[in-house]
């Protein structure tokens, strides 16, 4: 991975405070300064009455599909509470949108069947073969679109869409919002949340910030967000990753198409 091109730059990281540490260090290690911002808090969902019955019942599905390493880190996080083990068990095959997902789902003892060459949730019905008639588990977060569940219902699948966690909006970190008033070279966002998010914690100030710096978006639905909010988006990569995301924000930097 080449992040040369963000030698000397300051960059501004949305994402949850424990989730942006990984693209922190990418970024020190290349002699950038990463400024956390955090715009998401990431909550369990108050009731776990419906997540403990999936979990109960993980033997009548057939697919268990997973759109974000938060939900994979929540539904086995409460399977070892409610079993003893973190492992999903089940025998049911098992999707993921992308590749931190999957790493995710790897490292908790369960292998993902299928990801998507394509890291966004609208490419994983392809890869799952015919699904009529056959249960799936899908444990989303609750604010998240409904087009994957929508597109499996189509195919003839029975879905049983599972909200397990909620995003709100954390209090603003002022030392952190005094940095990017200072002045910063790009602000990364990662999901619609995180663009959302930052809009409403920065209000009227919001324009003028994003004005001075670069902003990139990690893929196509997130840049969407922005652009609804009347947000120019400078950088979208070609890989949905967060590491894809830094590259291709050096590859800007660095004059190159990114």
């Amino acid at each position: 991975m080449n992040l040369r091109g963000l030698a000397g730059k300051r960059i501004v990281l949305t994402r949850p405070r424990a989730q942006a540490q990984v693209m922190a260090e990418a970024l020190r290690r290349h002699e950038a300064t990463p400024i956390l911002f955090p715009t998401i808090e990431i909550v369990p969902t108050d009731d776990m009455t419906n997540l403990d019955r999936a979990i109960d019942a993980l033997a009548e599905f057939q697919w268990l599909v997973f759109t974000s390493v938060t939900g994979v880190t929540v539904f086995a996080d409460r399977c070892e509470e409610r079993t003893g083990s973190a492992t999903m068990l089940g025998g049911a095959r098992i999707a993921a949108i992308g590749p931190a997902t999957a790493g995710e789902l790897t490292r908790r003892g369960a292998t993902p069947e299928f990801v998507p060459e394509e890291f966004v949730a609208e490419r994983i019905p392809e890869g799952m073969g015919d699904v009529r008639g056959q249960s799936v588990l899908l444990p989303r977060a609750a604010r998240a679109r409904k087009d994957l569940t929508k597109e499996l219902e189509h195919r003839g699948a029975m879905v049983y869409d599972l909200p397990i966690y909620d995003t709100r909006v954390p209090a603003v970190d002022a030392h952190a919002l005094a940095e990017i008033e200072h002045g910063v070279d790009a602000v990364t966002f990662t999901s619609s949340s995180t663009v959302e998010h930052f809009a409403e914690l920065t209000g009227t100030r919001c324009t003028p910030l994003l004005e001075r710096s670069t902003v990139a978006c990690i893929g196509p639905i997130t840049a969407d967000a922005a652009e609804r909010l009347g947000i120019r988006v400078d950088v979208v990569p070609r890989e949905y990753t967060t590491m894809g995301l830094l590259e291709a924000l050096a590859h800007h930097f660095d004059g190159r198409d990114g």
